[in-house]
């Protein structure tokens, strides 16, 4: 059986250079949940010479836009969102301290190798457990664009969330050394 290796935020480069596509991860602190068109605005800001509305160094963004919560809980479903559509803007980001991404689906070459480049690591949300991962988010806070709902950037703190490193700071690439660990299967 396979160790969960346990991370805490705000991530260090010796955590991430520690972790290896493949491993399995359980991530305690606090992070950040932002989409394409809280993306777009933070890439635009930062052309226009202006501040970003929260510090990205050493922190992990997960693509989510979270559902309203139900009465006793602090959110609702809190599934992926495919990671590609942040391709764009994740080297921006990157180049502004961001250590870690979580999502789903494969990223491009870019963002992997800005990844290489800036010691960051992408992880894989586990697909359709949306409910189970809500239910390692104990605190939330819209810290930025309030005004795009869903998509507004939330401050998370979790505890014991799950997920996979997908793509390691090497470039490591799990979804293409699964596929290569596949087809070598007779």
């Amino acid at each position: 059986m396979e160790t969960i290796k346990k991370i805490t935020t705000p991530l260090t480069y010796e955590q991430v250079k520690d972790l290896k596509a493949g491993d399995q991860v359980s991530i305690t602190g606090v992070i950040y949940s932002a989409r394409d068109a809280a993306h777009k605005i933070l890439v635009d800001t930062l052309a226009e010479g202006k501040e970003l509305p929260v510090d990205f160094k050493d922190q992990v963004v997960y693509y989510a836009g979270p559902s309203p919560a139900k009465p006793g809980k602090v959110i609702g479903s809190c599934g992926p969102t495919t990671s590609g559509r942040m391709d764009a803007y994740s080297p921006t980001m990157m180049e502004q301290g961001l250590k870690g991404m979580i999502g789903k689906g494969p990223r491009s070459k870019a963002v992997i190798e800005s990844m290489k480049e800036n010691g960051a690591v992408y992880f894989a949300a586990i697909g359709g457990a949306a409910a189970l991962i809500a239910d390692t988010i104990q605190k939330v806070d819209i810290v930025a664009f309030p005004e795009l709902g869903p998509e507004a950037i939330r401050r998370m703190e979790v505890v014991d969330y799950p997920c996979i490193v997908a793509i390691d700071c090497e470039g490591n690439d799990l979804y293409e050394l699964g596929v290569q660990q596949y087809k070598q299967v007779d």
